[in-house]
């Protein structure tokens, strides 16, 4: 009986009857429960934990239904000795006296990711008070009751024989259709399905293309400050990286781009800066990429964040030659748990990438994509869009308003809209001691000098997010810092 006694939490976060099944399923699995000793009977187990009768009843019968449990009238539940384990592996070797490793891992490995410079951010970041993070969902904003009517109907017979067989490289065409004809023509961009793969987020789709166009013979020219997870997929090549400057259009497309066989762009919503490339300057782009045979990879990370201004077409919408690869990801606009992005490119490239996948995962999980899928279809997409353009625009505009009074000359307001601003600190502010000082008060920023490819970055900058955040406490959150930084700094 003890085996089986353990806390039950009535919060709702975990169904009683679920908490019940989940703890027999570990003590018969553990070998904790005889099989020839009947477990307790529904009443006493419920007495013990607190439960109904029923809650035992319904967990007994469910794991009787699975094989867990045999059942023999008038005696009660058994553990079934079928569904046991077969026993263990033996003990593994044990280690060299002399504490001697036999493999030398370090220069064994080709390559070493760890070496690069990675953003860093607290993992219990809805614990703070003032969550400024950048990159994270609200979970208020999710549609938790249409997203689980899309994953009921995911479930239905002719969808589940679908999505448990094994797709090899294909994608949910049903999907590939949502972002041909619903997603895709929100940024002007019209493609056949042989012009769109499925991936897992961005970060999937830049290694697929740093893997087909970069190596060490090759030059890409990246904005400087950039997204720090690009340039370090592409530098995982042995490609040379160019810094590319950036201004208040975004990046400056001067004669360095010539130089470059490939350029990383983010014109729509620059990161991190937030800047937007004017048109002028997108013509002129793509007429350098015409000219010089420069493939061009567009970030059109937050597309669906335009609260502010008309929208902008994108790079990829104005392209007559494929010489774009345009990346987009539900990751800002669904959640970025869900690991569902897509690519677009000409359909010779597009088959190449699609083989590439199939070498590394074969295809993003077809359950997850049929869910999209319907979640799009069903209408449910735009409405989330719409109400994340609403609540953002709230916050947006809380944020500007507080930073204009507390930390006057430090942002440039995003004319695009997006989840975050950059600021520029006065000269000698050290952005990483702010962060560490505004973290032990409950406020989590993010330091800028990560962002910049040169060897001396500028220290002063950082970046607030306004994602994660409720409109009302933004105020008191950057008053607060600005307390923070002028004492500091």
């Amino acid at each position: 009986m003890r085996e089986l006694i353990f806390p039950v939490r009535h919060d709702g976060e975990v169904g009683l009857q679920a908490q019940v099944r989940r703890h027999l399923v570990d003590a018969i699995l553990d070998g904790r429960l005889p099989q020839e000793q009947p477990l307790p009977s529904c009443r006493r187990l419920a007495l013990a934990l607190g439960v109904s009768r029923n809650t035992v009843v319904l967990a007994y019968q469910s794991l009787a239904d699975e094989g867990f449990l045999v059942s023999r009238e008038r005696v009660g539940y058994f553990v079934n000795g079928e569904m046991l384990p077969n026993g263990t592996a033996g003990a593994a070797l044990p280690a060299a006296a002399d504490g001697r490793q036999a493999t030398d891992w370090p220069r064994r490995l080709r390559l070493h990711p760890s070496e690069r410079r990675q953003v860093s951010k607290p993992t219990n970041w809805r614990s703070y008070p003032f969550p400024f993070i950048y990159g994270q969902a609200d979970p208020a904003l999710f549609p938790i009751s249409a997203w689980r009517h899309c994953a009921r109907e995911a479930l239905a017979v002719q969808s589940v024989q679908r999505w448990t067989q094994d797709s090899v490289d294909e994608d949910d065409p049903q999907l590939v259709e949502e972002v041909r004809t619903r997603v895709l023509p929100r940024r002007g961009v019209r493609a056949g399905a042989d012009e769109i793969l499925i991936t897992l987020g961005a970060q999937n789709a830049l290694y697929l293309i740093a893997q087909l166009l970069l190596g060490p013979r090759g030059t890409l020219g990246l904005e400087d400050p950039g997204y720090v997870d690009a340039r370090n997929i592409f530098a995982l090549t042995g490609t040379r990286l160019r810094p590319l400057p950036v201004d208040g259009g975004g990046l400056v497309v001067d004669r360095a781009v010539e130089r470059c066989d490939c350029v990383y762009v983010t014109p729509s919503h620059q990161s991190p800066t937030t800047a937007t490339m004017p048109m002028e300057r997108r013509v002129a782009l793509l007429e350098k990429a015409s000219r010089h045979g420069i493939v061009v990879i567009e970030d059109d990370y937050e597309a669906e964040a335009n609260f502010v201004s008309s929208p902008t077409s994108a790079l990829k919408a104005m392209d007559k030659e494929h010489a774009v690869i345009y990346v987009g990801s539900f990751s800002k606009s669904l959640a970025p748990g869900l690991r569902i992005g897509y690519l677009v490119g000409a359909p010779d490239f597009i088959r190449e990438a699609r083989l590439l996948r199939r070498l590394m995962l074969r295809h993003p999980p077809t359950n997850n994509q049929r869910t999209v899928a319907l979640f799009i279809s069903g209408g449910y997409y735009d409405s989330l869009v719409h109400r994340l353009q609403r609540v953002y625009g709230e916050r947006w505009q809380a944020m500007g308003e507080a930073l204009a009074e507390f930390l006057p000359d430090s942002a440039t307001t995003p004319s695009f809209g997006g989840t975050s601003y950059w600021l520029r600190g006065p000269e000698g502010l050290d952005a990483e001691r702010l962060a560490a000082a505004a973290l032990d008060e409950g406020i989590v920023i993010e330091p800028g000098a990560i962002h910049f490819l040169r060897d001396d970055p500028p220290r002063n900058c950082f970046r607030l997010g306004f994602s994660s955040i409720a409109a009302e406490k933004i105020r008191t959150g950057v008053e607060r810092l600005a307390a923070i930084l002028h004492r500091i700094g």
